[in-house]
């Protein structure tokens, strides 16, 4: 499954570099500029009156490389040369298109901030970064935010996705948490890897989630890693752990099933995922 995964996040977001070889091969030719043409040259300044589309598209540059990155509109205004007055239009434009998702944060208390300067940027199609910037393979740095970018793309596709953040303070962080809205409580916490050595040091790498956890009152959290599955205990608070191309496929698999009965996709875990062992395919 892993290796099927690559290929989504390389290509598999393109119907015609599934198919077709050659697309494939030159990504940047056929899908960087077909994107770029059309979407952020034509469709959105005749949809919203941008006028320097140049500015856009340095901007979604620099988007699309940083996905799964924590950014602040500061951050980002430097290194795109963009004004952040300017800047906020853009990417609620971006995120109107469908072409990226912005996560806020939270405190470790599940607080909001009352001024959101910093949050996360995720591009919908993890295939748009190989597009640009290179297809990934599994050993390269920036997998761990491809991987994890996969996964939140699978939630732009559900309900959840509004009640979704990510978490972080001085000396911590958590990379998603859903807080319900009737209560204003965190009700899940979800750490995302491309690795096992986290099931090996779980002790350290799982401690922000654990903290985050028993400072919320909650009795369990999950992990998803690279290729482990299992149930952990930690200072009381059960992790379940679980692929993180598995877990994204679950949660396609359960928007599919929602669609064809009508239904939001909730709860957004399935029992399978407090299985320790994984369901056939």
């Amino acid at each position: 499954l892993n290796r099927d995964f690559l290929d989504y996040l390389n290509f598999g977001g393109f119907p015609e570099a599934v198919i077709d070889e050659q697309v494939r091969k030159n990504m940047d030719r056929y899908i960087a500029n077909d994107i770029i043409d059309k979407v952020l040259l034509r469709d959105l300044p005749s949809l919203y009156g941008v006028s320097d589309t140049q500015e856009l598209n340095r901007l979604f540059t620099v988007l699309a490389y940083n996905t799964g990155n924590e950014v602040s509109l500061d951050e980002l205004s430097k290194s795109s040369g963009v004004a952040k007055n300017t800047l906020k239009k853009y990417l609620e434009y971006l995120e109107a298109a469908f072409l990226i998702h912005r996560l806020n944060r939270v405190d470790q208390n599940a607080k909001r901030f009352r001024r959101a300067t910093h949050f996360k940027v995720y591009l919908t199609n993890p295939s748009i970064r190989a597009a640009l910037f290179g297809a990934v393979g599994p050993e390269d740095a920036a997998m761990g935010r491809m991987a994890e970018t996969a996964f939140i793309g699978q939630l732009v596709h559900t309900n959840i996705v509004e009640d979704s953040y990510y978490a972080r303070w001085d000396k911590g962080e958590v990379d998603l948490i859903e807080i319900d809205k009737q209560t204003q409580r965190a009700v899940h916490a979800t750490e995302i890897k491309w690795s096992d050595s986290v099931i090996k040091n779980i002790n350290s790498e799982c401690g922000n989630i654990i903290k985050f956890c028993r400072g919320n009152r909650l009795d369990s959290c999950f992990l998803l890693t690279r290729t482990v599955s299992g149930k952990f205990d930690l200072s009381g608070v059960k992790i379940f752990a679980r692929p993180v191309a598995l877990a994204a496929l679950d949660v396609a698999m359960l928007v599919l099933d929602t669609i064809d009965l009508g239904l939001h996709p909730r709860p957004l875990f399935p029992p399978s995922w407090y299985s320790a062992s994984d369901p056939a395919p």
